[in-house]
This record gives structure tokens, sequence and C-alpha cells, in this order.
């Protein structure tokens, strides 16, 4: 039975190694290039998900002072290139409040990036780092974003 389970795993595995190799008549060599592509189509990115601080007792004009720094922040890395999208989540158990999908492809790179953001440095917000494997046409949202929003943060 182990040798029959062997066998078909092994056909298995040649026939996903054989499908994977099927040319895209659509690859743009360029473009990949450009974007940083692998062979796939993928790249490294750093994927921070923000949730609530340790911070207690801010008042309302300190939060607001501390979260318009955090847009200033969002707006100054995405200019930079660095982070290539952001956005809160809905309210959850975890009590995780964001993501940032940065263009890096370190943890250290992503932490330091997170770390000059007024509210982590207030403690208002933490966060957790992990590295993730996606498209590389991720690079290409900054440009599309801009030129969707009809309002932007100051």
């Amino acid at each position: 039975m182990c040798t029959m389970a062997a066998m078909l795993l092994l056909v298995l595995c040649g026939y996903v190694s054989f499908a994977q190799q099927i040319p895209n008549r659509d690859y743009d060599s360029t473009l990949a290039q450009k974007l940083g592509a692998d062979q796939i189509g993928m790249k490294m990115y750093v994927l921070a998900i923000l949730k609530s601080g340790t911070a207690t007792g801010l008042t309302q004009q300190q939060r607001d002072s501390i979260f318009s720094g955090h847009m200033k922040n969002i707006n100054r890395l995405a200019n930079e290139g660095k982070l290539l999208t952001a956005g809160p989540l809905e309210k959850n158990n975890q009590n995780y409040g964001g993501i940032y999908v940065f263009n890096v492809s370190t943890i250290e790179e992503g932490r330091q990036l997170v770390a000059s953001n007024p509210a982590i440095q207030a403690k208002a917000l933490d966060f957790d780092l992990f590295l993730w494997y996606g498209t590389a046409a991720m690079m290409e949202l900054p440009g599309i974003h801009k030129h969707i929003h009809k309002y932007a943060f100051e």
C-alpha cells in the first residue's frame, strides 16, 4: 500500500511540475524585471498587521495628533515606494486594526519602517511582522491608486 501511495505521489508531483512549465503567452519580461518578479510572477514583501497598543488614557486631542501623524507617515512611505498598500480591518476579536504591505524583503527592514509611525512610537498601536510571498503586480498598486481616490489625507 505504501508503494502505491508513493507512486501516486510521484505521478502527481510530476504532473504539477509539468503543468508549471507551460509558457505564458502574455509574459512581458521587461515588466517582470521592472517589478522584481521571479519566474512565477511573485516576490517577497513584509506584511505588518497593526493591533491595539498598550497606551491608555490618551486624550482625544492626543489621539487626533497621533493618528494625523499616522496618516502622514503612510503617505510618506507610499511616496517613497516603501508602502504598497495599507488599510484598516473591520472590528475583530483579536484587536487587529489594519495592515501594511511593505516593498522590502526582510523583517528588519519592515521593523524600521513601521517604527517610523507616530502611533507605534506612542504605543497607541503595536504590530506583528511576517514575510509574505505575493504577486509582483502589487508594485503597480500605488500608481493606480493615485488615479482613483477623490480625496486625500493631509
